[in-house]
């Protein structure tokens, strides 16, 4: 079975046996053949994942933008009941309603009306995913033409929905500023979540927050460590912000929120342990550099970094890291996923040691990085 005519034959066991699998002859034998039949059909089906991946996607939007899990949450609906309260017609409604079921995020019962599964309940129960899931309207258009996107010929909206990474003179909106952290701050609850049961503080006193948002991390970390004192470093606007919040926090006596750019300014001395979440990401390698080496400079010795975000899988490509946040951050046009290895090259070109990749629960969720100074 030869490989298809447009493509030259591989060298090595490996290359011929793509070349096999290649063959429309084997694929329609494998197909029929009992052995192979399991191989070809799970193969498939993940190909055929992938080919519908948008439209799976745009439908797990319209679920969000109509509500139709919250809608469910309490009881069971048909398709009639629905769209007449969403303004879709019931016919429409119906395939909406199949495709979810199709999902599993909806299920369909024998009476023909439809309620949640498992995982349509966490859908509007995880903190942050339908605000992220609304969100994604800017990056579908981003990636409408990808291999434009891919050569850099689109003029990303994602880079002006973000814009204050690109510095503090960029962030003069606060609507904006406001936006960007209510977003940030609803998914970052998981994110504090799964830091610090990885790589909790304990023996940390005072902990400096860089670029910590609306707070929640800080507030996480002081809850989970009572003797715990958090200083809060970002944006003046977004400082306001936080200060707001934490104002409600039961915790808020052992937070103080300071204003500053890590960009611009050096960063206050003091604290023993110093957390960076998800913001080496929002960033390139130059800023990344010179945010590390400000950071080891307001460490003392045996001081401690903490490094929390999303990640490339390095050698092990990662769906997470490598599809969705790569893409993501190429949108916005200032920062990129790095494997830990990457980052832990750029910590040990800052001065730091004793580098350690204690792994979360959650590794699509984030992924945690520890490095000393010696």
């Amino acid at each position: 079975m030869a490989a298809p005519a447009d493509l030259a034959p591989r060298q090595g066991l490996r290359g011929r046996f793509l070349d096999l699998v290649s063959s429309a002859r084997f694929q329609s034998f494998a197909a029929r053949f009992p052995l192979t039949r399991p191989f070809v059909r799970r193969e498939g089906e993940a190909l055929f994942d992938l080919v519908q991946g948008f439209v799976a996607s745009q439908v797990l939007a319209a679920l969000v933008e109509l509500r139709i899990c919250h809608r469910l949450a309490n009881a069971p609906e048909d398709a009639a009941t629905l769209g007449a309260a969403t303004g879709i017609p019931a016919d429409r409604m119906q395939r909406l309603l199949q495709a979810g079921a199709a999902l599993n995020l909806l299920r369909r019962r024998r009476d023909g009306r439809f309620d949640l599964t498992p995982r349509g309940a966490a859908l509007i129960s995880v903190p942050g995913l339908e605000d992220m899931i609304a969100h994604h309207d800017v990056l579908y258009r981003d990636l409408a033409d990808p291999v434009a996107f891919l050569r850099g010929e689109t003029e990303t909206e994602l880079a002006h929905v973000w814009p204050y990474v690109f510095g503090a003179g960029r962030a003069e909106d606060p609507a904006l500023a406001r936006r960007y952290s209510h977003l940030m701050a609803e998914s970052q609850r998981l994110v504090a979540e799964d830091t610090l049961a990885a790589a909790p503080l304990k023996g940390v006193r005072h902990l400096l927050d860089v670029g910590g948002g609306t707070g929640v991390f800080a507030e996480a970390a002081a809850d989970r460590h009572p003797e715990l004192r958090v200083t809060l470093l970002d944006l003046p606007q977004v400082v306001d912000a936080a200060q707001d919040r934490l104002s409600r926090s039961p915790v808020a006596s052992r937070i103080a929120c300071t204003p500053g750019s890590f960009r611009d300014d050096d960063l206050p001395n003091g604290a023993d342990a110093i957390s960076l979440i998800r913001v080496l990401y929002d960033h390139r390698d130059e800023t990344v550099r010179a945010l590390l080496a400000r950071v080891h400079d307001a460490l003392p010795p045996g001081g401690k970094l903490l490094v929390s975000e999303p990640m490339s899988g390095g050698a092990r490509p990662d769906r997470a890291g490598d599809v969705y946040y790569a893409l993501y951050t190429m949108a916005m046009r200032t920062g990129t996923v790095r494997s830990a290895e990457q980052i832990a090259a750029l910590c040990r070109k800052a001065g730091f040691t004793r580098i350690s990749t204690p792994r979360p629960h959650r590794p699509f969720v984030t992924r945690v990085l520890l490095a000393h100074r010696e």
